[in-house]
């Protein structure tokens, strides 16, 4: 079970990872109860959880908002697991640079800058995604059985497929 925010309290700069089901959300909290995120449109209100709409934008809003406005009745936690990987910088840095670019439409991309990338970026300068890692990691292993699967087949056929053509021949 998630943490909810009456479990654990999160401190200013902290990531913070929603389930949304297939995929994740993630905010950088700023204080206050407040977060700011990448919120392409199956973030905003009323969209839906549909993560099809995130795939097909261009573009996504940052937006500044209360932890429990963002979160709904997802499960949540405070995720900062690249700090074994990245020093994370200090969470002054990391709030005004936020606050920067609150109302600022940025770039979308599901694969090279979506709200993960986004949330890295802040806390740590590098823009990373272990969403797309993953599924990366899935689609390879899967490209792989695929290909060892048309490869068994086709010397299957090779070695069986020919010996009925030769016996229909000579019969």
């Amino acid at each position: 079970m998630a943490p909810t925010l009456y479990d654990e309290k999160p401190e200013v700069g902290d990531l913070i990872e929603i389930f949304r089901g297939s995929y994740q959300h993630w905010a950088v909290y700023i204080g206050d109860g407040f977060v700011v995120h990448l919120a392409p449109p199956s973030e905003v209100p009323g969209a839906g959880a549909n993560s099809m709409m995130s795939v097909l934008t261009e573009k996504a809003l940052v937006k500044k908002e209360e932890l429990w406005d963002v979160v709904g009745t997802h499960q949540w936690k405070i995720n900062n697991s690249l700090d074994n990987k990245y020093r994370p910088r200090p969470a002054h840095v990391i709030v005004r640079e936020a606050c920067a670019v609150v109302g600022e439409e940025l770039p979308y991309c599901v694969f090279r800058g979506n709200c993960e990338h986004f949330a890295n970026e802040l806390r740590y300068g590098k823009a990373e995604s272990r969403q797309v890692q993953k599924a990366g990691e899935v689609a390879m292993v899967a490209g792989v059985a695929t290909l060892v699967g048309v490869g068994v087949f086709a010397l299957a056929s090779a070695l069986f497929g020919g010996k009925k053509k030769e016996d229909k021949a000579t019969h």
